[in-house]
């Protein structure tokens, strides 16, 4: 396969959990090779995601690193092995490659769990409510990337719908359900979009409330995206110059638990429901 000028960041994870196999069977590149008859040059590409892989040769790559996680390596070969195109390519060259990214990832998540302090989570927004979130940036962004990135963001949203029906647990502090982003009318409409959505069997939002007690929060909104394999889950974070991916087990483990901790701290999805309802109504 010929090499590629940039790896998406599925790509590159294929490559690196490939690599950690590598790793585990305490293998260095060159010997690596030598076992699969290739150089080393070539090993280094595909661990980066730089070159393709079959999944005939993911298999072969497993049982020469001594991996016996049957699990694992199908969920490598499939990832191998899958040539989707989604919308999002429409988009390349358009937006930041974080974004299609994300919609790659959201594609072939497994579930979604989502943390969010400010503002309402992505794929639950009103067009108007992203629009408003997307001109406040500062700098501020032209009028064409604003819609453009308005338009992906709403396409996103059929993760939720589509076939699959991801399942998707949003846990929502009250200050995101009261900042303004818009204007009040924007503001309705979006609270009364979340209680729309919650009808819906595979979407479940939690509200924290100000007044609960024994919650001290976090850093940043996340989201975790499951993976075929608890392994191959991903950490999605908010950072200030965009979007970060995270997947070391200890990253996994901090998310897990945070996620734990927040959804112990919120009402129970009825309870959520009334409280958005009541919100409605003081708006």
């Amino acid at each position: 396969m010929p090499r590629r000028q940039q790896a998406t960041a599925r790509q590159e994870r294929l490559g690196a959990e490939l690599r950690k196999l590598r790793e585990a069977a305490g293998l260095r590149g060159r010997e690596a090779a030598e076992l699969l008859g290739t150089d080393a040059a070539r090993i280094s590409q595909i661990e980066s995601g730089l070159a393709g892989v079959s999944e005939a040769r993911v298999r072969r790559i497993a049982a020469h690193y001594d991996c016996t996680d049957q699990e694992l390596i199908d969920a490598l070969a499939d990832m191998a092995g899958d040539r989707t195109r989604g919308w999002w390519e429409e988009y390349r060259g358009l937006l930041p490659s974080s974004f299609l990214d994300l919609s790659e990832l959201e594609y072939h998540a497994t579930f979604l769990r989502v943390v969010e302090f400010l503002f309402v989570p992505g794929l639950l927004q009103t067009e108007n409510y992203a629009r408003a979130a997307f001109s406040s940036r500062i700098p501020e962004l032209p009028p064409e990337e604003v819609e453009r990135r308005v338009q992906h963001r709403m396409r996103r949203k059929a993760t939720l719908s589509g076939p699959a029906h991801t399942s998707y647990e949003a846990v929502v502090h009250e200050a995101a359900l009261r900042i303004r982003v818009g204007d009040r009318v924007t503001s309705r409409a979006q609270l009364a979009r979340l209680l729309e959505v919650t009808e819906t069997e595979n979407v479940t939002v939690r509200v924290i409330p100000f007044d609960m007690d024994g919650f001290g929060g976090t850093w940043s909104a996340m989201m975790l995206a499951g993976g075929a394999v608890p392994r191959l889950d991903t950490v999605i974070r908010d950072a200030p110059h965009g979007t970060g991916f995270a997947d070391s087990e200890a990253q996994l483990g901090v998310f897990r638990e945070l996620f734990h901790r927040v959804e112990g701290a919120s009402l129970d999805s009825d309870r959520s429901r009334d409280f958005i309802h009541r919100l409605i109504k003081e708006e």
